[in-house]
């Protein structure tokens, strides 16, 4: 019994996923087909489709592909589900013997998208011409 509950907790540890590390708004994400995502806030309507060029890597379950700093002709779609605010985090300020403090909060806007495709497509590297030597 304890074997086969094992067994399923690595289970997916074994599948072949495809998944690639983009970059959104400066910061990195794994992002899978189907996976949901809480991103910094894009203005864009829930139900939109949102293409992010800025590949940095793909892993199609066999092989990794890193770009330099992008992969060129990659891209991964993605739907809009909605936007919303973070909770509140207190910034609390005080220099102690001087009777300052402030007291303030932040709530960060985010948007949840989820993951629809991830397309590779083959770019041909460019031919290099063969010098040849004159002689003399």
């Amino acid at each position: 019994m304890i074997r086969k509950l094992q067994y399923r907790k690595f289970a997916n540890f074994f599948k072949l996923i495809m998944y690639a590390i983009v970059n959104i708004s400066g910061k990195q994400f794994k992002a899978e087909k189907g996976s949901k995502l809480c991103i910094p806030k894009q203005e864009l309507d829930e139900g939109k489709k949102l293409v992010i060029d800025d590949v940095l890597m793909i892993h199609d379950g066999k092989t990794a592909k890193f770009g330099s700093p992008k992969l060129a002709g990659a891209k991964v779609t993605a739907t809009v589900i909605d936007h919303g605010r973070e909770r509140k985090i207190l910034v609390y300020k005080k220099k102690r013997r001087k009777g300052y403090q402030r007291k303030n909060g932040h709530r960060q806007w985010y948007t949840n998208i989820e993951i629809q495709n991830i397309q590779v497509t083959k770019t041909k590297a460019p031919v290099k011409k063969k010098e040849t030597k004159e002689k003399k």
